[in-house]
């Protein structure tokens, strides 16, 4: 048999005549002459092999083969070649000797190229075949039935092409079979991670037989793979997970969030990997975050409403907590800050004009202050100081006067008083205290400048002496006028150690005893 990549030639097959028959004397003459016996059997044979080639062997090149398919066709296939080659082998090459002469349907070279041909189509059917076998061991009939399907169609047409000699045509169906079969198997990772990601998203959707199916596909495709055990081992724990889901559901539709963040995150810890589980988390703790966030700020609005700053303070605190950078926090915590200094200021306003009505010229002094040292541009607290100062020093001063009368008796200090009793007689209005102030300092003044008579007694052996008042000398008793207030006496002996008698004199009460003597000897 010629090689597939032999050019095969036509072979001229010419009719050879016989040769006339010899006379009977002739051969009578041969046989006579000593022909060897074995002659006339091989020309016998020759003949007989001759009449197969002529008449046998073209029926038997012609007749359609028997109803095979698959590998059966190509045994057959084979089979026929090998008959054919053996009739090809046994006839010669030229029969001019054989006494036969060729069939008019005989053609060696077309012969040769269909054995040609019909090996190519059983070589690509082998392929096929091989093709088939490997992806059936992977399970192709559950993720390609449909192109299998086709596959094996385009393999039955040119099993039907072989039935009938025409050997191209059925290659060429052949290979297009085996180039849909190989197209699967180059598609085989690609169809694992498609059944893979079939198997991901029906976890995620929550299709428990869709996600079992698909992990079922990819287990034939490549059986033992670790990304489709762990996706098994996800789709065990998914009735669980969806259990929880669906109470988180039923728990934020009641309103508790807290209860469906808890199932959730026991969801998240069950399939660290579901990503549905992990959004609705990531969600419901964005919601109650939210909640607490308004409702931290309702609450540092209604406290500052009701000028509960440091309440309100807290909240918008918390609120700035459960959203950091928050905007709206920070602008209420400045709000609560001006509207805690605006309550501040309103409240030192309110106490320093108070005070300035019941006269307590300290205490509005102190307000005003206070208010300066929140804002130094405040008005009122300029104004207020300026009323309220000069009067606080005169109220200090008339209550010192008239807390001690007697420092009256000194004459720069009832100058000091009669001056500033004078500036206070033209303040106008003038509220009770002040007036009582006045007629109290006017009365102590007149008091303070009328001398009351005292009566003092000695030894007349010593010498006295009223301070700021008079040198009285020796006397055993002498009468002496002095004003209210509070004196020193010192009464001095020769031999005798110094006294030292105070005593006070007052307007209302009658005039002290007063005695000094010395009687204590050195």
């Amino acid at each position: 048999m010629s090689s597939h990549n032999e050019q095969l030639q036509p072979t001229p097959f010419d009719v050879v005549q016989p040769a006339p028959a010899a006379p009977a004397t002739a051969v009578d003459r041969q046989r006579r002459e000593g022909t060897p016996p074995w002659v006339l059997p091989a020309l016998g044979g020759l003949l007989l092999l001759a009449v197969l080639v002529i008449f046998w062997l073209p029926k038997r090149v012609n007749a359609p083969p028997a109803d095979t398919t698959g590998a059966d066709q190509a045994s057959q296939a084979q089979a026929d070649a090998g008959a054919e080659s053996q009739a090809q082998a046994g006839a010669p090459a030229g029969q001019a000797g054989t006494g036969a002469a060729a069939g008019p349907d005989v053609s060696p070279w077309s012969d040769a190229q269909l054995a040609k041909l019909r090996k190519e189509a059983q070589e690509v059917l082998a392929q096929l075949l091989e093709v088939q076998e490997s992806l059936e061991a992977r399970g192709v009939q559950l993720w390609a039935a449909e192109q299998l399907a086709a596959a094996a169609a385009l393999a039955k047409a040119g099993d039907e092409l072989y039935r009938t000699r025409d050997y191209a045509a059925a290659k060429a169906r052949y290979e297009e079979g085996l180039a849909q079969l190989q197209a699967l198997e180059a598609g085989i990772p690609a169809e694992l991670s498609r059944q893979l990601a079939l198997a991901v998203e029906s976890l995620e959707s929550g299709d428990l037989e869709l996600a079992t199916a698909a992990l079922d596909r990819a287990d034939a495709i490549d059986p033992g793979n670790a990304e489709a055990a762990a996706l098994r081992r996800r789709v065990e724990a998914l009735p669980q997970l969806l259990t929880l889901l669906e109470q988180a559901g039923a728990a934020e539709r009641g309103g508790d969030l807290p209860a469906a963040i808890t199932l959730l995150k026991q969801a998240a810890v069950l399939d660290p990997s579901h990503q549905r589980s992990a959004s609705e988390l990531k969600r419901v703790q964005a919601d109650y975050q939210q909640s607490q966030f308004n409702e931290a700020m309702t609450a540092g609005y209604a406290a500052m409403d009701a000028g509960q700053f440091d309440a309100a303070r807290k909240a918008f605190r918390r609120a700035a907590q459960l959203q950091s950078g928050s905007s709206e926090a920070a602008s209420a915590l400045q709000e609560v800050e001006a509207a805690a200094t605006a309550h501040r200021l309103a409240g030192l306003q309110s106490d320093g004009a108070r005070d300035e009505q019941a006269e307590q010229w300290q205490q509005a002094v102190s307000a005003y202050e206070q208010a300066q040292k929140i804002d130094p541009n405040v008005m009122f607290a300029r104004e207020g100081l300026a009323r309220s100062r000069d009067r606080a020093r005169l109220d200090k001063q008339f209550r010192a006067a008239i807390d001690e009368p007697q420092r009256l008796s000194d004459a720069a200090v009832a100058q000091a008083t009669a001056q500033m009793l004078a500036l206070a007689q033209k303040i106008s209005p003038r509220g009770p205290v002040l007036e009582s102030q006045i007629r109290q300092l006017e009365k102590l003044l007149q008091q303070a400048n009328t001398p009351i008579g005292l009566t003092l007694r000695s030894d007349g052996q010593t010498d006295v002496v009223i301070y700021k008042v008079a040198k009285l000398g020796k006397f055993e008793q002498t009468d002496v006028s002095v004003k209210p207030g509070t004196y020193v006496a010192v009464g001095s002996r020769m031999g005798y150690r110094d006294v030292r008698v105070e005593f006070t004199v007052k307007p209302d009460g009658p005039p002290p005893q007063v005695t000094v003597a010395c009687t204590e000897a050195i």
